[in-house]
């Protein structure tokens, strides 16, 4: 209301005590407003939201996680995903690219092994390595008019999204997943983070559940097609 009385007196000078009566405001409370001071936490998201306004005009395709990432790589900027996704909704900044849900994981019909989801969507990490997260992703591309289809297997560290092991192969089977977490092992010996996944029959497996543990590795789930991972 008081924004909105600053805006009519400015634009058609109406009295301000007129603007607030009618709008059952106090004329003192009005004035208050008008000539309080912007708060510290205020202040860094007007900066936030500069440096955002100048990632999307240089990259629009750009959603709020990947504008996150240039932040803290880029600006030297560290803030979670939320605030920057509440300064592009009121800045109005939106990625011109929406991506279509690709994945390609099916449910078993016998899963040998399910875990409880413990991730609820908290998709950031405070370190390296603390949260790995996979899903396969199905392509298609043609040979004339013949279509042929390949499988990305793909593990994404959550902490700077950086792609931590991928294999691609023409076919979307339990070796594809295992040779992608092996990969990923191999480079990170040391690393023992939260591996989150779908339900996906490759998931579930004993033998994929079993290569987990030995590493020391917890392994959480969430229902079939709500993990993604887009790599460009």
């Amino acid at each position: 209301m008081y924004l909105a009385i600053k805006e009519v007196h400015g634009e058609n000078n109406y009295p301000i005590s007129a603007l607030c009566k009618l709008g059952k405001v106090a004329r003192a409370g009005y004035y208050k407003w008008l000539h309080r001071g912007i708060s510290a936490n205020e202040q860094e998201n007007m900066l936030i939201g500069e440096k955002i306004e100048e990632i999307h005009q240089q990259d629009p395709d750009k959603g709020y996680r990947r504008i996150r990432d240039d932040l803290e790589r880029y600006h030297d900027i560290h803030v979670n995903d939320k605030r920057v996704l509440r300064i592009c909704r009121k800045k109005d900044i939106k990625s011109t690219i929406k991506y279509s849900n690709h994945g390609c994981t099916r449910h078993a019909s016998n899963p040998q092994f399910i875990a409880e989801n413990v991730l609820h969507r908290e998709f950031t990490a405070d370190s390296p390595n603390e949260k790995w997260l996979t899903d396969v992703t199905e392509f298609k591309y043609y040979v004339g008019v013949e279509v042929h289809k390949v499988y990305l297997s793909a593990i994404l560290d959550l902490y700077d999204r950086r792609i931590v092991s991928f294999v691609i192969r023409d076919r979307n089977d339990t070796p594809l997943v295992l040779d992608t977490f092996d990969q990923a092992v191999a480079a990170n010996p040391d690393a023992h983070p939260l591996f989150h996944s779908d339900r996906g029959f490759q998931y579930t497996n004993r033998t994929f559940h079993a290569k987990l543990e030995s590493t020391g590795m917890v392994q959480r789930m969430s229902r079939i097609g709500s993990v993604s991972i887009m790599v460009r």
